[in-house]
């Protein structure tokens, strides 16, 4: 059924692509929605129809609260209120879990941890290949994947890790950080250098996710990595969408096994972690400021000014050789070979600042997640300080009350685990990011020194 839209944003289609282009405010009317891939059939007002982003355009529907601004704005503003994760969902219930669904967590030496496992995952994204659909109406790039427990490469499109996206924050977002996928780009998305930007960006989110041993496991990541055909596909699909244990119900699948821990405790730890996060978030963001600012200038401004200081040596050295002066001369003469110093700079950045900017995007977006994640163990603690109060009002319960007490333990130890997960991958991360670094600097001069005096 069509339907009317507005248009939220201006959009330029790419030619030969079946697409329309759109402006800011113009009411279109949709013509079919389940185009896929992020796309509308759409016609103006002109007749003419074609494909326009989804998330460019409004559709207006009538509600229940349609006659009532109030309602409406209340909608606007917390577009997820519906789906706000309720703990108590999770807290009042017994719960066991089959054996191939526990997630067990163990003490470890800096306190609780995952359990690991004995061979890293990890994929490779790779070949990425322009295809076709709608009778050539529409392109799209697919990508290879190939992990390391099989070695058999599978394929998928941009859509499909949005959904793989989407499943993973479903079920774990209110446990373990979902850090976004790159960005989505509606024009020049073909164009060589997006598509290799998107490679990389999407290689580094999927080794972080094959880095996190519940992630890694899940049969949702496993299905991504390892389908064998079309109906494999769909099946495994069709399943994922159907799991009940997911949002704060992935708790019940976690097994900590070992003492219930003292909420207070938690509390302490939880203000530890939350400042730091808000503080790492402020100096990851300012480095990115600087490293962008820094690599912008490098590929304009300080190439100038080398240039400008490599004449004044040229200007310098030229009245060196009006000295007449017979003795040994005590300074090097200007070369021409001075020049390529500023052309290095222009360079330089994709070696050094590359890495360095990319590994503090994702942390970017990890650190992103944590509020959240703090915010849904906070909420259980104040449902279980509330535990007294119920039984004395007969709502609940004493039994109650303890397995309110021994599911916030097993949260509070999920919760643990992660930051300690966190806390082991940045100190490699950043680690291994510095010293890449360093090393690009080390040679970055030394092949200036080979440039102008070898």
């Amino acid at each position: 059924m069509a339907v009317k839209a507005q248009v939220l944003y201006d959009f330029t289609a790419e030619p030969g692509n079946n697409e329309l282009s759109v402006q800011e405010g113009e009411m279109l009317t949709v013509m079919n929605q389940a185009v896929g891939g992020g796309w509308v059939e759409a016609q103006n007002s002109k007749g003419q129809t074609g494909l326009v982003p989804e998330d460019y355009i409004q559709v207006k529907s009538h509600t229940k609260y349609s006659h009532c601004p109030y309602m409406q704005n209340f909608f606007i503003l917390f577009p997820g209120f519906s789906k706000t994760p309720n703990p108590e969902v999770y807290l009042l219930k017994n719960y066991m879990c089959a054996e191939n669904d526990r997630l067990p967590i163990y003490m470890g030496e800096v306190g609780p941890v995952w359990l690991y496992p004995q061979t890293q995952l990890d994929c490779v994204v790779a070949h990425p290949k322009k295809g076709t659909k709608m009778y050539g109406l529409k392109s799209y790039i697919e990508y290879q994947i190939a992990p390391n427990t099989t070695h058999k490469s599978v394929n998928h499109r941009y859509k499909h890790f949005d959904w793989l996206y989407e499943r993973l924050l479903e079920k774990f977002g209110c446990a373990i950080p979902i850090p976004s996928l790159p960005d989505k780009q509606v024009t020049g998305r073909f164009e060589d250098e997006f598509i290799k930007m998107r490679m990389e960006r999407l290689q580094g989110w999927m080794s972080r996710m094959c880095r996190h041993p519940v992630v890694s496991n899940s049969e949702v990541f496993q299905l991504f990595l390892t389908y064998k055909d079309e109906k494999d596909w769909k099946e495994g699909k069709r399943k994922a969408e159907k799991d009940e244990r997911v949002g704060v119900m992935v708790f019940s699948t976690m097994d900590p096994e070992m003492r219930e821990l003292d909420p207070t405790e938690v509390e302490k730890k939880c203000e530890t972690f939350s400042h730091f996060s808000r503080s790492m978030d402020d100096g990851v963001k300012d480095l990115l400021a600087v490293g962008h600012l820094h690599w912008k200038r490098c590929a304009g401004p300080l190439q100038k000014e080398y240039q400008r200081i490599g004449k004044a040596f040229q200007s310098l050295s030229s009245v060196f050789n009006t000295s007449a002066y017979q003795g040994k001369n005590q300074i090097l003469p200007y070369s021409p070979k001075w020049n390529k110093h500023y052309f290095l700079l222009f360079y330089q950045p994709k070696k050094d600042l590359h890495f360095l900017l990319e590994t503090n995007n994702e942390y970017k977006g990890l650190l992103g997640c944590f509020p959240d994640l703090i915010g849904v163990h906070r909420a259980a603690i104040e449902k279980v300080k509330e535990a007294d109060r119920l039984v004395a009002m007969n709502k609940i319960g004493p039994q109650d009350k303890q397995t309110m007490q021994k599911n916030l333990s097993t949260m509070s130890y999920a919760l643990q685990a992660e930051m300690n997960h966190f806390h082991s991958n940045r100190i490699y991360d950043y680690n291994r990011v510095m010293q890449l670094y360093l090393q690009e600097q080390v040679q970055f001069y030394e092949t200036i020194i080979k440039v102008m005096y070898i």
